[in-house]
This record gives structure tokens, C-alpha cells and sequence, in this order.
């Protein structure tokens, strides 16, 4: 192509660079979702600051462990690292605006190795024959080429690593918000563990005392050996029950190292000492569902590939559209290289292509593109509406435990005042020890249920919390230059 049609083709491309293959993305509306103005289950229509939902338990130890999440789970760490790769993705996507420039330099040397001989004639007459010699040649050259983007398919590339860029950046918040609330849940089942493990030892001293009396009333014949019997089978039966809350609370301690980034046994030591069940706020404002789309990560993720898929479509598109490519390059050659710039020639071409026939294989790949972000679009309001429905289970289970931890208080008083009394009637001789048996199971049971109520209200607030997409600042979009764990930080000091 001569020098003289460029300036057209340059003409040309220009008004058509503004064009972009494929539909504009579009947020979809809340109604287009399914979004409810509120919520079906009573709660507080207050938006509050859950960044830091962890400092409302009131646990030292808790909120340190929380907070070993994000720079020390292995979990969180391999986010960061999935986050690195889409931004890097997104950089060689926007590199394909810019011309690719290379160069290249070179050197030979001809030797003749046998022949090639040439004759000279002396002055006098004389013919003698030499060797051929050598050459050497010495060039530099280059290169350049540059794809002008008429229908848009590397701007749509780019918006589609952009979106991949920041869906990864909410992945990486889920599975922060993920492990903070796993690291909350097992610290409760650790501390209700520890609980239960102290009723069944509270319950055998006073089994201990009770087979003690029975032992003794045997002895005196005033009660046969059953009375005996059943206080040994009741001890027994409450001490077997002990090694099982053991193996459960080493368990949830063991994964609680797991989860900050250690060893399972790190934190024996340091979690021995007997701690209470953390209690949180009894009220938690949950919003209106808009409010919790804007807050989880999952779901602005799921937007965000939406968003992508989209932009999928016009980088399918812009390859049935004609393709501008412009090419050239400089070249110089001598045999010294003294010499090298006395010489240079240079090279420019543009063409276009445009794709006639391929069976019909673009336009299917289109197709299956617009596929693709129809699932994109099912799968964002499948996320939606899952939040929803956990935000909803959340409120119900925080309200349920809370009742039933108000009923228990009531059970445990009225079990322990008539654990008192049928103790004192069985030392009087006014009860068997059957009556006092059953008093005494009714009141590990009620001890039991109380701690398990006290548990699962905790957990139902962690649930929340999570649910409701707190453990990040979601008016921050999570980026490399904002996200960092001492993993991969100590891996690229090594």
C-alpha cells in the first residue's frame, strides 16, 4: 500500500474508532432482581457501621483472632494472590491499545574453508593464487506494529478485565468476611465446650456426694443397694459424657490455629483459661435489602461478572467487523560497523482484514457469549436473593435463640431449686433416690440447654453479621495496593 493511501485509511478509522462492538453495560434495577423494599421478618430498618462487627462481642481475645484473618489466613492470602493475576490480566489488556515496538541486531562472519581461491597478476607477469579471506556483515533494525481498534473489541476487553479485576477484588472480601465469621463461630463452640465440660464436672461432685449417702444409707439398711447402683450408673453415664466435649472443644481450638495461618495446637495455651460465652448487642440493625446488596461482596462480585460477560460479547463481535493493522520498520546493514548508519531502509505497510466465511464459527462464539451473560445476569440475582434469604434466617435464628435463652434462665432456676430440695428430702429419708436421680439429670440437661441457647444466639449474631456483609469497608473496591498478608509478604522477601 502506498505512503499517499494512509492518510485515507487514517481517515477512516478515525469516526470509527468511537464504535464499540456489543451492548453498553447496564446495571440491572432492583425490581429486575426480585428486591423487596423490606425485609418479611421483623427488624430494625437502621444502617450500621459493621466494618468492625467483631468489637460488640467484647472479647480481647476474640477480636484478636478476628483480626489475624486478614494478613494470616492461607485462604485470604491465595485471594490476594488470585487478585495480583486479574490485575496483571487487566494490564496486558490495555497494553493491546499501544503500538509493540522490538529490535533486533545481528552479526556473520563468511569464512571460505576450502576453494574459493582467486588468481592476481603480479607487475612483472607473474600469476599467483591467494585464499578468498573472509567478510563480516553487521545489522540493527526495527520493528513496529499497531492494531487500530475500529469496532471497540480491545476497549471492550479492557472493560472486561476491568470487571474481572473487581469481582476478584470482592471475592477476595468474601472470603475474608467467610473466615472472620468461621473464626467467630469456633472461638463460641470452644467456649460453649468449655462450658459443658464444667456442668458435667459441677454435676459429678455433687453425684460423688450423692453416691457417698447412698453408700452410707445402704450401709445403715435403711435403703436397698439399687439406691447405690443408680448413683454409680449416674456418675458414670455423666463422666462419660465429658471426653466427647473434650474432643469437641479441641476440635474448634484446632481450627481456630488453622484459620489464623498456624499450627492446630497454637493456641491451646492460650485459649485454656475458661472464658465466658461472648455476648453481643441484643439488636442489630439489618437496613433495607438495597442496603445489603451495596454491602455483600458476593453479590457486588457476581455483578461484576455479569459486567464482564458483557463486555465478552463485543470482543466476540468486533471479530466479524474489518481489522486495520499497521506495520513497519527500519533497517541498516554494512560490513563495519562504523558503517552501519550510511545506509538505512525503511518499510511501512497497512492492511485490512475481514473475516468472509468460517462456517458460521464467529457468529455461534457470539451466540454463546450472549449465553454466557444471560447465565451471568441468573446467576447475579441467584446471589441477590440468597443474601436475602440469609440476612432473613439470621434475624429469625438471632430472635429464636434469644427466646429460648429466656426460657432456659426460667428452666435452670426452677431445676436447680428442685435439685435443692430433693437433695435435702433424700438425706431426710422423705424420697427415693430415683426423684432425686431425675431431679439431678433435669438439672445438668437445663445447664446444658442454657449454655447451648447462650451459643447458638452468639452464632446467630456471627450468622448476621455475615449475612448482612459486615467484616469490610465496602466503599472501597479491594485492589493490590490495598490488600496484603503476611504470607505472600514473607515469600517475596525470600
Amino acid at each position: 500500500m502506498t505512503v499517499r493511501a494512509l492518510p485515507l485509511l487514517l481517515a477512516c478509522a478515525v469516526p470509527l474508532a468511537g464504535c464499540a462492538a456489543g451492548p453498553d453495560y447496564r446495571p440491572a434495577a432492583p425490581s429486575e432482581l426480585g428486591v423487596p423494599p423490606a425485609y418479611s421478618v421483623p427488624g430494625t430498618a437502621t444502617v450500621e457501621d459493621l466494618r468492625r462487627w467483631w468489637d460488640r462481642f467484647d472479647d480481647p481475645l476474640l477480636r484478636r483472632l478476628v483480626e489475624q484473618a486478614a494478613p494470616d489466613n492461607l485462604d485470604v492470602a491465595q485471594a490476594v494472590a488470585r487478585l495480583r493475576q486479574a490485575r496483571e490480566q487487566l494490564v496486558q489488556a490495555r497494553a493491546a491499545f499501544l503500538p509493540s515496538l522490538s529490535g533486533s541486531a545481528g552479526y556473520s562472519r563468511r569464512q571460505a574453508i576450502t576453494g574459493g581461491s582467486q588468481q592476481t597478476q603480479l607487475p612483472d607477469g607473474t600469476i599467483i593464487n591467494t585464499g578468498q579471506g573472509s567478510t563480516d556483515n553487521f545489522s540493527l533494525g526495527l520493528d513496529a506494529s499497531y492494531q487500530a481498534d475500529l469496532f471497540g473489541g480491545i476497549r471492550r476487553s479492557v472493560e472486561g478485565a476491568r470487571a474481572t479485576y473487581e469481582a476478584t477484588g470482592y471475592d477476595y472480601a468474601t472470603v475474608l468476611v467467610s473466615t472472620q465469621a468461621e473464626i467467630a463461630r469456633n472461638y463460641i463452640l470452644a467456649r460453649a465446650a468449655q462450658a459443658q465440660i464444667a456442668n458435667a464436672r459441677q454435676s459429678l461432685g455433687i453425684q460423688d456426694e450423692n453416691l457417698e449417702i447412698a453408700g452410707f444409707r445402704v450401709q445403715a439398711g435403711l435403703v436397698s443397694s439399687l439406691d447405690a447402683e443408680q448413683a454409680r450408673a449416674q456418675r458414670a453415664q455423666t463422666a462419660a459424657t465429658i471426653p466427647s466435649l473434650e474432643a469437641t472443644y479441641n476440635s474448634s481450638v484446632s481450627r481456630l490455629g488453622v484459620l489464623t495461618g498456624q499450627a492446630p495446637g497454637a493456641l491451646k495455651a492460650e485459649m485454656a483459661a475458661v472464658r465466658p460465652i461472648p455476648r453481643g448487642p441484643a439488636i442489630v440493625g439489618t437496613g433495607i435489602p438495597a442496603d445489603t446488596l451495596r454491602q455483600r461482596p458476593d453479590v457486588r462480585s457476581a455483578e461484576r461478572g455479569l459486567a464482564a460477560a458483557t463486555a465478552q460479547i463485543g470482543v466476540t463481535e468486533a471479530q466479524l467487523y474489518p481489522a486495520l493493522g499497521f506495520s513497519g520498520g527500519i533497517n541498516t546493514a554494512a560490513n563495519v560497523i562504523g558503517s552501519l548508519g550510511d545506509i538505512i531502509t525503511g518499510t511501512l505497510f497497512a492492511g485490512l482484514n475481514q473475516l468472509i466465511f468460517d462456517g458460521g464459527r464467529t457468529r455461534a462464539a457470539v451466540r454463546s457469549q450472549r449465553a454466557a451473560a444471560d447465565a451471568a445476569f441468573l446467576a447475579y440475582k441467584s446471589s441477590v436473593l440468597t443474601g436475602l434469604e440469609d440476612v432473613e434466617n439470621a434475624v429469625v435464628a438471632l430472635r429464636t435463640a434469644q427466646d429460648r435463652t429466656v426460657q432456659f434462665r426460667i428452666a435452670l432456676d426452677a431445676a436447680n431449686n428442685s435439685a435443692i430440695l430433693a437433695r435435702s428430702q433424700y438425706r431426710a429419708g422423705l424420697t427415693d433416690f430415683t426423684t432425686l436421680n431425675q431431679t439431678e439429670t433435669q438439672l445438668l440437661s437445663a445447664r446444658n440447654s442454657l449454655t447451648t441457647a447462650a451459643s447458638d444466639e452468639a452464632s446467630a449474631l456471627v450468622q448476621l453479621f455475615s449475612a448482612l456483609g459486615g467484616g469490610w469497608d465496602a466503599g472501597t473496591v479491594p485492589t493490590t495496593e490495598n490488600t496484603t498478608t503476611r504470607a505472600l509478604d514473607a515469600r517475596q522477601q525470600d
